[in-house]
C-alpha cells in the first residue's frame, strides 16, 4: 500500500500533517517531494508552510496538503510582484484582502478539520508565512532574488518595467499601450513612474544599465511575438495606439508578462472577467403553491454582459460581427465566438425548459451543483442565483437563529440551551419544507436531546404516524435512558431480541406499530426484520449515520430501501471527510440531490480542475447540515467548560454468562458467612466488587486471560465508537482505569483505532519517565491518547492538550473521579472538556450510580469516606439486589 501526506486542522487553528495509506499510485517525484515536505515539517513548521509554496506544482499532492501549497504559492506570487522588493526586504508588506481570503475558504476541499478553516484561520496562516519570510530574509546575506531562486529557479521578481494598457477616446485606435519604468523610492517610500523613452536618455541606447533595465522585457520576448516586434521596431519605448484586436492580443498575453516580472496595469473589466457574456438563471423569485422537494419554482433566464442585460438578437449580432473585444452599451466586453455560441445554445435549452413548466425545488438545487450535466457548460459561462423567496428560505436553513421559534410541549422535561432551542426550530423549519436534515453538532452539544424535543413537537401537532430510529446496538441503553429522563411522553418499542418480550403479539397485531411514537432497532436487524420494511414511516432517523457511509454495503442498501415521509441523520463525526461517504449519506437524506453515484463520481474526478466545484457542493448541501462546534462563539457562551455524560455499555453474551455465574457463587458464599465473621464478610464483598468491575471491563481481565477481543466487551465497543469520532477530529483523550493490568490491553486496542502510538502511565512508572510521558503528550506531535491508572494519574499532572476524559471504570467516590478529570480540566485548558463516564448496563455499576445520584440511604460523608467500604454495610438482601444482573 502506498502512503501520501495529508494535512488536517485542529480547533486551536493549527495545522498538522501525517502519513496515510492510499490506493493511488505514488511516483518517484511525488515520493521525493513528500519526504522533503515531511522533513521540513518536522524541523520547522513555519518554514514548512513557506517551503510548500516553492514546491513544483506539477507534482501532485493530496488535496488537503495542496490547499496549503496554493495559499503559500499565492503569498509568494504577491511577494514577487511587489516592485522594489530588494530595497524593502524585511519591511515589505504582503496583503491578502478579505475578499481573497473568503474566496479561498469557499474552495477548501473536504478534509479533516475543514470546519475550523475560517477567516481568522487564513489570516493566521498568512501571518505565519509573512513572519517566516521576513525572519529568513533579515538574516540572509545575499539578494532576495538569490534567496528565492535557491528554492525555485523559474520565479522572477518584479522588475522596474510596467506595461500599461488603457482605453482611449479615439474611434480608430480605441486603446493605448505604454511601457514605463520606476525610479528609486522617494522619501515617502514610493517610486515614480516615467515613460520608457526617458531611459534612452538616462542610460544611453547601448549601455549595460539599459540592458539590465530591459532584462525582463527580453525574457518575455522569448515567448511573445508581439513584444519581439515592439523591441525590434523600437516602439517599446513610445506610447502607441491600438486597435481592439491588437489590444485583445496583448491582454491575452498578460500572464506571460507577469510571469517574467513585468507589472501590468490593465482595465478591471478584463482582470475580473466581469464583462464576458454569460447566462444567468434566477430561481425561486416567488413562493410556490405548496412546500416540499417537488414544489415547482419559477425561474428567469437572462443574458448578461457585466451588469447590462443582452437580448438574444444583440448576442447573435455580436457573434456575427465581432471576435475579441466589442464595445456595447457603454462598455468593452470580450467576445469569444466558441464560448458565446455555447452560451446561446444553453440559452435556447433553458428557454425550452422554462416552457415545460419550471423546475422542482430539488431540481433547482441539484442544478447548482452540476449544471454541466444539464447544460454541458462551465461556470465561467453560467451563473445560477436564488430568487427572493428561495434566498430567504436558504438563509433560514443556513442560520438556525433565523428560523421561527416553536413552543416545546410541557411534557418535555429538559431545559434546552439557547443553541439547542435554535436547533429544534431549525428541524421544525426543514420539517415544514419536507427536507431531510443532518444533525452534526460536535460531541457533547446534545444531538439526542434536540431530536427528542423535535419528536415531542411533531407529536404535539397531532402527527400520529410512527417514526423509526436505527442505531448501533451499543446505543440502545443510552437512548432508553434519555427518553425516560427527558421525554416520558414518547411511547417507544425496542425491536431487538434482548428487549422484546412480546414479539409473538407483535406478529399477530396488525396495529401494533401504531401504538408507538418511536420504534427503535439496530442497523444489523434492519436487514432482517421484514415487518419494518413493509410500511411507510413518518421519519426514519439514523444515529451514528456513518454506519451507511459505504454505498455498496448490504446494510446501507437495506436502510435506503425503507420508505418514509422524511429522514434525519445524526453524527458527531464530520461528514465532510470523504466525498464518497458524503454522497452516500446525502443519498439517504435527500435522494437525488447529488445525482447518481456515477454522476457524483464524475463530478468528484473533475474537482481538481474545477476551482469552484467545492464551493458549489458546499453551497447546495450546507443548508441541510446543522453543525455547531464547541469552538463556536455562539455556543461557548451557552456551554459549561466541562460537559459530563454517562455512556452506557451493554454486556456481551460472554459477560452476561460469567456475570450471572459469579452472582450465584457470591450468593452462596454470603449465605455461608456468619455474623461473627464480619471482617471476612467485608473482605469477600470488597473482593467481589473488584471482580465485578473487572468483568464489566472485559471478561479476559476477570479471567486473567489474554486476547481482549473487542466484541467480548460492551465497553470496548463503546470505546471504539467514541474514539473513532475523537480521531476523526484529531483531538486527544485521557482514559482512566483503576486497574493497572488493563492499561496495556486498552493501549494496544486504541492504537488500532487511532492508527498512532499512545502512552500509558501507571503507579509503577518512575518519576523521570512520568515527566517525559507528560511532555510528549503535551507536545505539538499528535499523540492521541494516554491511558492512566486512576491513582497514578489522578494527582499532580497537567494534561491540558486532551479535551476528552473517559472513566473506563467507576471509582465510587466523586472527589477521586473529579480529581482525575481535572488533569485535563484545569488552568491552561483552552477547549471545552467532554467527560464520558462508562457504565455497564444492568450491572452493579448502574445500580450504584443510581444510588449516588439519588443519595438513597447515603450521605456525602459516607460515600467519600473510603473507597467502596460503605457498600459492605448493607445486608445480604440489599447486596444481592445490587449485584444481580438486570436485563
Amino acid at each position: 500500500m502506498n502512503k501520501e501526506l495529508i494535512a488536517f486542522c485542529l480547533p486551536d487553528k493549527s495545522v498538522e500533517i501525517e502519513w496515510q495509506e492510499t490506493e493511488s499510485p505514488i511516483n518517484k517525484p511525488q515520493e521525493l517531494l513528500q519526504n522533503e515536505i515531511y522533513k521540513q515539517y518536522k524541523e520547522d513548521f513555519d518554514f514548512f508552510l513557506l517551503f510548500l509554496g516553492f514546491s513544483d506544482e506539477s507534482i501532485e499532492l493530496s488535496e488537503s496538503l495542496d490547499i496549503f501549497r496554493q495559499l503559500s504559492a499565492r503569498y509568494i506570487k504577491k511577494l514577487t510582484q511587489i516592485p522594489g522588493l530588494e530595497l524593502l526586504r524585511e519591511n515589505v508588506e504582503v496583503i491578502l484582502t478579505q475578499d481573497e481570503a473568503l474566496d479561498f475558504i469557499s474552495c477548501i476541499p473536504f478534509m479533516i478539520g475543514a470546519e475550523y478553516i475560517d477567516l481568522s484561520f487564513i489570516e493566521s496562516m498568512w501571518e505565519k508565512l509573512d513572519r517566516t519570510f521576513k525572519k529568513k530574509i533579515k538574516s540572509y546575506i545575499g539578494s532576495i532574488d538569490e534567496f528565492i531562486k535557491h528554492f525555485k529557479q523559474d520565479i522572477h521578481l518584479a522588475g522596474r518595467i510596467y506595461f500599461h494598457l488603457v482605453e482611449s477616446k479615439k474611434e480608430d485606435l480605441p486603446f493605448a499601450f505604454l511601457a514605463t519604468y520606476s525610479t528609486s523610492l522617494n522619501e515617502q517610500g514610493k517610486a515614480k513612474h516615467i515613460p520608457l523613452k526617458h531611459a534612452l536618455t538616462e542610460y544611453g541606447k547601448n549601455s549595460k544599465k539599459l540592458l539590465e533595465l530591459l532584462s525582463t522585457v527580453h525574457l518575455v520576448a522569448k515567448e511573445s511575438g508581439i513584444i519581439t516586434r515592439l523591441i525590434e521596431n523600437g516602439e517599446i519605448f513610445y506610447p502607441i495606439g491600438l486597435s481592439s484586436k491588437d489590444a485583445y492580443d496583448i491582454l491575452k498575453e498578460v500572464p506571460i508578462y507577469e510571469k517574467y516580472g513585468i507589472l501590468c496595469r490593465i482595465p478591471n473589466w478584463w482582470k475580473n472577467k466581469t464583462n464576458s457574456p454569460k447566462l444567468n438563471i434566477s430561481i425561486g423569485k416567488s413562493s410556490p403553491s405548496f412546500l416540499g422537494e417537488n414544489s415547482i419554482l419559477d425561474f428567469e433566464i437572462t443574458l448578461l454582459a457585466g451588469e447590462s442585460e443582452l437580448s438574444e438578437d444583440e448576442a447573435r449580432k455580436l457573434l456575427n460581427e465581432s471576435e475579441g473585444l466589442a464595445f456595447i452599451k457603454g462598455r468593452w466586453i470580450e467576445v469569444d465566438s466558441e464560448k458565446l455560441t455555447k452560451t446561446l445554445e444553453v440559452y435556447e435549452k433553458a428557454m425550452e425548459l422554462m416552457k415545460q413548466g419550471g423546475l422542482t425545488l430539488k431540481e433547482a438545487i441539484s442544478l447548482q451543483l452540476n449544471f454541466g450535466k444539464t447544460f454541458s457548460i462551465t461556470d465561467d459561462l453560467l451563473t445560477i442565483s436564488n430568487g427572493e423567496w428561495l434566498k430567504t428560505v436558504v438563509e433560514k436553513l443556513r442560520n438556525p437563529n433565523r428560523a421561527e421559534s416553536v413552543e416545546l410541549p410541557k411534557d418535555f422535561l429538559a431545559e434546552l440551551r439557547p443553541y439547542q432551542k435554535e436547533g429544534v426550530n431549525w428541524l421544525c423549519f426543514l420539517h415544514s419544507l419536507r427536507f431531510g436534515a443532518c444533525i452534526a453538532d460536535d460531541m457533547g452539544l446534545g444531538k439526542t436531546i434536540q431530536l427528542l424535543a423535535f419528536l415531542n413537537v411533531i407529536k404535539s401537532n397531532k402527527e400520529k404516524q410512527t417514526n423509526l430510529l436505527i442505531i448501533p446496538a451499543s446505543l440502545i441503553s443510552n437512548w432508553i435512558n434519555e427518553i425516560q429522563k427527558f421525554s416520558p411522553g414518547i411511547k417507544y418499542y425496542i425491536a431487538h431480541p434482548s428487549f422484546e418480550k412480546n414479539s409473538g403479539e407483535r406478529g399477530k397485531d396488525e396495529n401494533f406499530i401504531q401504538k408507538f411514537d418511536l420504534i427503535i432497532t439496530t442497523y444489523s436487524l434492519s436487514q432482517k426484520y421484514d415487518w419494518l420494511k413493509s410500511r411507510e414511516w413518518n421519519y426514519i432517523i439514523l444515529d451514528e449515520a456513518q454506519s451507511i457511509k459505504n454505498p455498496g454495503a448490504k446494510q446501507t442498501k437495506a436502510v435506503k430501501s425503507f420508505k418514509a415521509n422524511n429522514r434525519i441523520i445524526m453524527t458527531g463525526t464530520p461528514i465532510e471527510n470523504s466525498l464518497n461517504d458524503f454522497w452516500s449519506l446525502f443519498d439517504f437524506l435527500n435522494p437525488g440531490l447529488l445525482g447518481s453515484i456515477k454522476e457524483f463520481s464524475d463530478f468528484s474526478k473533475n474537482l481538481k480542475n474545477d476551482s469552484k466545484g467545492y464551493a458549489r457542493l458546499k453551497k447546495i448541501t450546507s443548508p441541510y447540515i446543522l453543525r455547531r462546534l464547541k469552538t463556536d462563539k455562539s455556543v461557548i457562551s451557552d456551554l459549561p467548560d466541562k460537559v459530563e455524560m454517562k455512556t452506557y455499555a451493554n454486556l456481551s453474551k460472554k459477560q452476561i454468562v460469567l456475570y450471572q455465574q459469579f452472582v450465584e457463587e457470591l450468593k452462596t458464599r454470603l449465605e455461608d458467612e456468619t455474623e461473627t465473621e464480619d471482617i471476612k464478610r467485608k473482605g469477600v464483598i470488597l473482593a467481589s466488587i473488584m471482580k465485578f468491575k473487572q468483568l464489566c471491563n472485559h471478561p479476559d481481565q476477570y479471567l486473567g486471560a489474554n486476547g481482549y477481543e473487542e466484541l467480548d466487551s460492551g465497553k470496548f465497543v463503546r470505546l471504539r465508537e467514541i474514539c473513532e469520532t475523537i480521531y476523526e477530529k484529531r483531538e486527544k483523550v485521557l482514559i482512566f482505569t483503576q486497574f493497572k493490568e488493563i492499561t496495556e490491553p486498552i493501549k494496544e486496542y486504541l492504537e488500532k483505532i487511532f492508527k498512532h502510538k499512545g502512552l500509558v502511565l501507571t503507579g509503577s512508572t518512575n518519576v523521570k519517565k512520568r515527566s517525559e510521558i507528560v511532555a510528549k503528550f503535551q507536545s505539538h506531535e499528535y499523540i492521541p491518547f494516554l491511558v492512566l491508572s486512576l491513582k497514578a494519574g489522578g494527582v499532580g499532572l497537567n494534561l491540558t492538550s486532551a479535551n476528552h476524559v473517559i472513566h473506563f471504570d467507576r471509582w465510587w467516590n466523586p472527589a477521586v473521579e473529579n480529581q482525575a478529570t481535572d488533569r485535563a480540566f484545569r488552568i491552561g485548558q483552552k477547549k471545552n472538556v467532554i467527560v464520558h463516564k462508562f457504565i455497564a448496563k444492568g450491572t452493579l455499576e448502574e445500580k450504584i450510580d443510581a444510588m449516588l445520584q439519588k443519595k438513597i440511604e447515603l450521605s456525602n460523608e459516607i460515600i467519600q469516606s473510603s473507597n467502596e467500604s460503605w457498600i459492605t454495610e448493607m445486608d445480604n438482601d440489599r447486596l444481592m439486589d445490587i449485584f444481580t444482573l438486570s436485563l
